[in-house]
């Protein structure tokens, strides 16, 4: 069979990087002393035998020189001093030293017993441990070298033995040529099966790299994935789940390490029917899903596509779901129709423009002629309502164009609370909300650089949307402001209404995202570019104010440079006679303390 290198293996992202890597030298070097440890134990094993051995001769008087035994000792202690204190050396590297202590020692003690010997017994397959260390452990010209020091020491030994130099047997001498020319091979031999089993060792230890930091790239980009990707088996059990599928079927409930049972649920039905013909047809399907949770009231709509994986008997073994929500398609959609809103955009203010100018106009030329008061407050109205409607179209434009980081003109500088005042007391008026809007002050002689009208349409905005969502008690909306350390003011909308959902969460701030039919979507959107066009942020978060739970959009606003804003321990209290901007009694423990938030 035909070797293969690590360049005819399959080509991997991580190849290049594993076969010169530091761990892979880690790696053959504990393989290498895995190896050095078994030749040093069986070295230990052979020294300890032959001392058993000599000890018997000497015991049972059966022949042999009593030095012998000391010779056994020592080889015995230099095998166990060896085993214990010596480390092996790098592979390919010098012996040096190594090699003496063990090569050598053992060449000198089994030559001596072999020319030693009596009634019988032959010590020459003992010189094949030395001449597999060499080979094994060391490179071919150590193995070569130690077989012909074995060879030379054999003929040398059989020419001594001899009783005069001119009558060695042939027999003997080719006996012991034969002997040597085995040693040669084996230490070719081993040399060649070691280097082919490191490299084999080497080939498998880059693959495993490879393919645990395959299965790692693997396991992240499936978790990392806002697609959900569910693994059930043939029976409907819930085999692996990454985040995202986790969070779709039942959000934080979803019990790691247990295996669910699709059937069993009766909100996923339509996912468990959905499997089921995926494994009857035997090929892939594609269906919408309304999938339900336990502790949400309604069902979501999933895009479902089912793949199956094959078994090694050819029939189908896992069914692979891949779940993607039908809000995140909406929501590119709606992205996509920004986009080409913002291409229409010019054509439709042209087409809006022209019908204000005339209208203003005519109202401008109607005010002139008419003298009665009560025609006198209907053209202002027209007036006002028509700059209006001009101030919005131009707005829309302005988000829908790209915005620079800084206006060109310094806005105007404005006092957050009375304006904040005057803006909640105008929508409260408007929208019957007296009993259900609270309004506390805290941030006395702050300014903030804000366009009066930007901070009205921001605050009206976030107003509609908190009594959208807001259960309609008294104190059901806070509005809130506060300094946020010595140069911002937190300006915040709080409501009492029910959790938003995850899904939500993340397209809060999107344009034409919407959970009710109704909203065009554009509110928050304008609201965070009005936010972002002064430098400031908006965000969300889930709140617990006067022991009940609700939403919160906080705006952090930049105040104006060389105005100290009040630290929040001492701020004033609010009017006692005005019962919408009381303080939050029993919230705060204080009636001058900011709200806390958690």
């Amino acid at each position: 069979m035909a070797h293969e290198t690590p360049s005819q293996l399959a080509p991997s992202w991580f190849s290049p990087l594993d076969g010169n890597s530091t761990t892979g030298h880690e790696q053959r070097m504990r393989a290498f002393g895995r190896l050095w440890s078994a030749f040093m134990r069986a070295r230990v094993f052979i020294a300890a035998v032959l001392l058993a051995l000599q000890v018997f001769v000497l015991v049972t008087g059966t022949g042999g020189a009593n030095w012998l035994v000391l010779v056994c000792a020592l080889h015995l202690a230099a095998a166990l001093a060896v085993l214990l204190w010596s480390q092996p050396v790098r592979p390919g590297g010098s012996f040096a030293l190594q090699w003496l202590m063990t090569i050598g020692v053992d060449v000198l003690v089994f030559g001596t017993l072999q020319y030693s010997q009596f009634g019988g017994i032959h010590y020459t397959p003992l010189f094949a441990l030395p001449v597999l260390l060499a080979s094994i452990l060391g490179p071919l010209v150590l193995g070569l070298g130690t077989a012909a020091a074995v060879t030379l020491y054999l003929l040398g030994e059989a020419w001594l033995s001899a009783p005069l130099p001119g009558d060695v047997s042939t027999a003997r001498l080719l006996q012991t040529a034969l002997t040597g020319t085995g040693f040669f091979l084996v230490a070719v031999l081993a040399n060649q099966l070691a280097l082919r089993l490191a490299r084999e060792e080497a080939v498998a230890q880059s693959s495993q790299a490879a393919a645990r930091t395959q299965a790692q790239v693997n396991e992240l980009v499936i978790e990392s994935l806002s697609e959900g990707v569910l693994v059930v088996d043939t029976h409907g059990v819930v085999r692996n789940a990454n985040p995202a599928a986790q969070s779709m079927l039942m959000g934080k409930a979803y019990p790691h390490g247990a295996r669910l049972l699709l059937s069993s649920r009766p909100g996923w039905q339509g996912l468990s029917q959905l499997v089921n013909e995926t494994f009857l047809v035997e090929h892939s399907l594609e269906s919408e899903v309304s999938i339900g949770h336990e502790d949400q009231p309604g069902t979501h709509r999933f895009f479902v596509r089912t793949r199956l994986t094959a078994s090694r008997s050819g029939s189908a073994g896992l069914c692979v779901l891949f779940l993607e929500d039908l809000r995140e398609v909406e929501a590119r959609v709606r992205t996509e129709k920004l986009a080409s809103m913002g291409r229409m955009s010019a054509a439709v203010a042209h087409e809006i423009r022209n019908p204000l100018s005339a209208i203003t106009q005519a109202n401008a030329l109607l005010d002139e002629e008419v003298t009665d008061p009560a025609q006198k407050r209907l053209t202002r109205m027209i007036d006002q309502n028509a700059q209006r409607l001009a101030r919005i179209v131009d707005d829309i434009l302005n988000v829908a164009r790209a915005q620079p980081s800084q206006p060109d003109t310094a806005p105007p500088v404005l006092p957050l609370d009375a304006t904040v005042r005057q803006i909640a007391q105008e929508w409260a008026r408007q929208n019957k909300g007296q009993g259900v809007l609270g309004v506390h002050i805290h941030a006395p002689g702050a300014q903030v650089g804000f366009d009066p009208d930007h901070l009205r349409r921001l605050l009206v905005n976030l107003l509609d949307n908190a009594k959208r969502h807001a259960s309609g008690e008294p104190s059901c909306i806070r509005l809130i402001t506060q300094p946020s350390g010595q140069d911002q003011v937190r300006l915040s909308v709080w409501s009492d209404g029910s959790p938003l959902e995850a899904s939500v969460r993340r397209h809060l701030f999107e344009p034409f995202f919407s959970s009710e039919s109704r909203s065009s979507g554009l509110g928050l959107y304008i609201c965070r570019e009005l936010c972002e066009r002064y430098g400031a942020t908006i965000a969300y978060q889930r709140t617990r104010l006067d022991q009940r739970d609700g939403n919160e959009f906080y705006v952090l606003i930049p105040a104006v440079p060389g105005l100290r804003l009040p630290q929040q321990q001492s701020l004033p209290y609010p009017p006692a006679d005005d019962p919408a901007t009381r303080p939050l009694q029993g919230h705060h423990g204080r009636a001058d303390a900011s709200p806390s938030l958690r």
